[in-house]
């Protein structure tokens, strides 16, 4: 397991095929279903695909993805945070999600002011996107005191929902 980056408390490392309970923990989450989408990852076969098709392509074909964020105090996997490189956005794009145990935590700040120091130092990337439901108050609070300004309104392509673009 490949360690990306170490704050104060985290610790961001590369997805192996030994976190799919976590990956079907995560995925089943209220907050991941509501604001991310239900991936239809009940079991373990489905869990490995999601882990091949998603985190571990991406880190073979863009040298980034969705990492696992675990606390360095207890080794405990608490979430996932990343860079993703989407077709419809101009820009790569942060993401987080947390089990609902450690939301509130200053946890996603700690890991997305991490994530964006390393795009720009280590992955050369001058700007990063980011994009949420307009009722995710919390990620909207989060990805402005990171920096992030809101750009406009865009479309899901995938749903057509209407989603809030920001960028750095």
């Amino acid at each position: 397991m490949k360690n990306i980056l170490e704050t104060e408390r985290l610790i961001l490392k590369e997805f192996t095929l030994n976190d799919t309970d976590f990956i079907i923990e995560l995925l089943n989450s209220d907050g991941w279903i509501r604001f991310i989408g239900d991936r239809n990852v009940k079991i373990q076969d489905q869990a490995i695909e999601y882990l091949r098709s998603g985190p571990m392509k991406s880190y073979a074909e863009n040298g980034f993805g969705l990492w696992l964020v675990e606390e360095k105090s207890s080794g405990i996997r608490i979430g996932m945070s990343g860079i993703l490189k989407r077709e419809h956005l101009e820009n790569p794009d942060i993401g987080f999600a947390f089990l609902p145990a450690f939301e509130g935590k200053g946890f996603g700040m700690e890991i997305t002011a991490a994530i964006l120091r390393y795009a720009k130092e280590k992955l050369n990337l001058p700007v990063l996107s980011a994009i949420t439901l307009p009722d995710n108050v919390k990620s909207i609070r989060l990805l402005e005191k990171s920096g992030m300004h809101f750009i406009k309104k865009i479309s899901s392509p995938t749903s057509n929902e209407e989603l809030l673009l920001y960028r750095e």
